[in-house]
């Protein structure tokens, strides 16, 4: 089997790829990852999981590489990561009631051949009605200032919720498993098959 490679220094994908079993390793992808003027946000996160994996690359010639990459919308507002908890209660008191959207961008590039997959996978999270003070202690709890749109839905983010729509929940993570063992099994790698 080719290496595989997570061009991500993300624990939440990191650990979402280790429950392939498959052996492999991580590279930090030096990219801007600073929108372009009217550019959709699934265009966005195309652009940019290719760009990370693109960005390993060079170190790693004959692996296979996994780039990804996460916007929250809500509309056509895109909600980055908060960076601080005012921004974390800003961005849930915008949410709270209505319908979020995360997009996450997925390629595998194959480094020895080039070549690429790229692909967008929707997720939508439609949010109770919160609270201030709901949005404070989960905030305080959790403190989701590197996440976008303010939610760790592996954790108490799940308490956010009124229902959920996607047909891959590790996609809301930051890292859709079945879209990737799907282009895992296009590149000669069977995730049940290979040890």
């Amino acid at each position: 089997m080719m290496p595989l490679v997570l061009a991500s220094t993300s624990p939440f994908r990191r650990d979402l790829l280790a429950r392939l079993r498959l052996p492999f390793v991580t590279a930090a992808p030096d990219v801007d990852e600073t929108r372009r003027p009217g550019e959709p946000a699934d265009a966005l996160v195309q652009r940019l999981a290719e760009a990370k994996a693109r960005a390993v690359a060079p170190a790693h010639p004959g692996a296979l590489i996994i780039g990804s990459d996460q916007v929250a919308c809500l509309g056509e507002t895109i909600l980055g990561k908060p960076g601080d908890r005012a921004g974390a209660i800003a961005q849930l008191e915008q949410a709270s009631g209505r319908t979020v959207s995360f997009l996450t961008g997925l390629c595998l590039l194959d480094a020895a051949q080039g070549s690429c997959r790229v692909l967008c996978e929707p997720f939508r999270v439609h949010f109770r009605t919160l609270t201030h003070a709901q949005i404070e202690a989960y905030v305080d709890l959790e403190e989701p200032f590197n996440s976008a749109g303010s939610i760790r839905s592996e954790g108490l983010g799940i308490a956010l919720f009124e229902r959920l729509e996607g047909e891959d929940p590790a996609a809301l993570i930051g890292l859709p498993l079945i879209r990737l063992t799907g282009l895992l099994r296009e590149a000669g790698v069977d995730v049940l098959a290979a040890r």
